[in-house]
């Protein structure tokens, strides 16, 4: 054992790793349906590892702290636009009442157990987890003009306060939104998001996507009868005799043990295998029908199906089909209605799944008056081959990939940390974003304009997981490896009574905060905890709000009120130093 603490003393990073993999697994166990997550785990866990007193860099944890920031902007950010037009306002104003609270809340516990103004400080910046806050404390008590000994005593009392007081800042605020805090409003947090999703217009899921069982398009194989009424017919003859409002294409043909493309000019004959793709429902209903039911226009296609047999010939189906997103950039495709570029070329074999339109993202039904414009983005499946010439025709083509656009990421985060570390003063009082707020709204704006110009800046959705899970919670193990020790001696200094007071002035203004916000507010309740979470400013919390969401929907409600939260929180650091002085 002293040679393990030895070494993880000497490379601390291997303590960091330590914390991850015991957090991650602990966190995952769960015992009759409760489970502490991997956010809890980590930081308990972290605690423990960090009464051996190790020493790890805080950058380490402002770096991943601008990984997870991001990433929750970025993830959030095309829902943020429609969702700030619809609570913005009242988003900043609710955070200015739960700044109130947060200040009064441990003012009044410093009152009641005789704490001295040092110690009142150090509760402010850990029950609400704002160590911003003991910079302006500190900067206030030397103003004070106290005798050196007296204030060197009060700035000492500050960090153990706030190293008590942070733990249960922490996980208690975490537990309070995400555990206590849907049992005390009555709401059905996954249940909220999905709806808001929907009511937003980004969170419906395309039904038939990647991993799911049904598919809206197929590819399926029928062969051709003796009899059939296709024989020397083109391709182009037979699919332009189509029933009204059906778009069905022969995609390849097989002759004998030949596989052919089904070009416009090929020749159909008796006993070939056609590859035709189309709707589901569309070639179900066509598969049912009967000869007798063929009506006496004598559509082609649809005798031709009726006494066709399906076979399975997976060699002929084999080909290679993609859904992607294209931004539409053509002038010639511009005010042009679907019905007129389905005639086009490029729409041969080609199906169109979704419009989305404008900065909200507005989606737009899918009819043959629909008229396409110039920085849409539309959604189209198909054949490869079939999906790239469309793409080439309408404009840009943002096929998925794995690779992450890493300097994209890198330049947004530097811009939104080079904005957040400006300080503008009014009078003598800070106003700043910091550069995890900087990174925070970085995240949305980037976001947003990769989502309505998909041209540039792609992060994989795992990647996105990755800077969310891991950057969170590399943050909060530096945070307990470093406060570990902190926290035992503080309880040992001052009793478990500043432990006491610290969930005092950490729950009390989150519990009145949610049910302000809920009745007074009115706010919805997907948004509503994220509300809360970045009106204190507790990344932790959110994280476990969005785990417990099965969602990233709460973090709509985090980034106008941590941007008022953040700025406020630090202030009070000074006001209550003038109140208590």
């Amino acid at each position: 054992m002293v040679w393990l603490a030895d070494t993880l003393r000497h490379y601390p990073e291997i303590a960091l790793f330590l914390a991850l993999g015991i957090g991650y697994w602990v966190g995952g166990k769960s015992f009759k349906g409760f489970s502490l997550g991997a956010v809890t785990a980590t930081l308990l866990v972290a605690i423990a590892i960090g009464q051996l007193h190790i020493t790890i860099s805080p950058n380490v944890k402002s770096v991943f702290f601008l990984l997870f920031l991001f990433a929750v902007g970025y993830g959030v950010g095309p829902q943020f636009v429609r969702g700030i037009a619809k609570d913005g306002a009242p988003q900043a104003l609710f955070s200015v009442v739960q700044c109130v609270l947060s200040l009064a809340a441990p003012i009044v516990a410093a009152k009641l157990a005789g704490y001295d103004v040092g110690s009142a400080a150090g509760l402010l910046a850990g029950s609400q987890t704002i160590s911003a806050s003991m910079g302006l404390a500190t900067d206030a008590i030397n103003r004070l003009g106290l005798p050196a000994d007296q204030a060197k005593a009060l700035l000492d009392a500050m960090p153990t306060a706030y190293a008590v007081s942070y733990i249960f800042g922490t996980v208690g605020s975490a537990l309070i939104l995400s555990a206590l805090g849907p049992k005390l409003l009555g709401i059905d947090l996954v249940a909220a998001c999905k709806e808001y999703e929907a009511s937003m217009g980004g969170g419906t899921k395309d039904l038939g996507g990647p991993g799911q069982a049904w598919h809206r398009y197929e590819l399926r194989a029928y062969r051709l009868p003796a009899d059939t009424r296709a024989a020397g017919k083109t391709v182009s003859q037979v699919e332009a005799l189509e029933p009204e409002g059906m778009r069905l294409f022969i995609e390849r043909v097989r002759r004998g043990t030949v596989i052919e493309e089904a070009t416009l000019d090929f020749v159909l004959q008796p006993n070939d295998v056609v590859a035709v793709a189309g709707r589901r429902e569309q070639l179900i209903a066509l598969l049912g029908t009967k000869d007798k039911d063929v009506g006496s226009s004598g559509d082609q296609l649809v005798a031709v199906q009726a006494r066709a047999q399906e076979v399975d010939d997976p060699e002929l189906l084999a080909v290679p089909a993609e859904g992607v997103d294209v931004y539409v950039t053509s002038k010639a495709v511009d005010g042009k209605t679907l019905a007129e570029l389905a005639s086009l070329p490029a729409a041969r074999g080609v199906y169109l799944r979704k419009i989305k339109r404008g900065p909200t993202e507005t989606l737009i039904p899918i009819l043959p008056k629909t008229t396409l414009h110039r920085g849409d983005t539309v959604t189209i499946v198909g054949r490869t081959q079939d999906t790239t010439a469309a793409a080439k025709a309408l404009g840009v083509l943002d096929r998925p990939t794995s690779v992450t656009d890493v300097a994209f990421m890198s330049l947004a985060i530097t811009i939104g940390a080079l904005v957040g570390a400006i300080v503008i003063k009014a009078g003598t009082v800070p106003i700043t974003l910091s550069t995890a707020g900087g990174a925070l709204i970085a995240g949305i704006v980037f976001g947003w304009l990769r989502a309505i110009h998909p041209t540039f800046g792609r992060i994989p959705e795992p990647t996105v997981w990755f800077m969310n899970s891991v950057g969170l919670n590399v943050f909060i193990a530096v945070v307990g490896i470093t406060a570990g020790p902190g926290f035992v001696a503080g309880l040992q200094h001052l009793g478990v009574s500043l432990f006491l007071w610290g969930i005092f002035a950490t729950s009390v203004p989150l519990i009145l905060g949610m049910f302000i916000a809920k009745y007074v507010f009115r706010f919805h309740p997907a948004i509503l905890l994220g509300v809360c979470a970045g009106a204190r400013t507790t990344t932790a919390a959110l994280g476990m709000v969005c785990d417990a969401a099965k969602s990233q929907i709460p973090g709509l409600g985090y980034t106008v009120t941590y941007a008022v939260g953040n700025t406020l929180l630090t202030i009070w650091g000074m006001v209550l130093v003038m109140i208590m002085a």
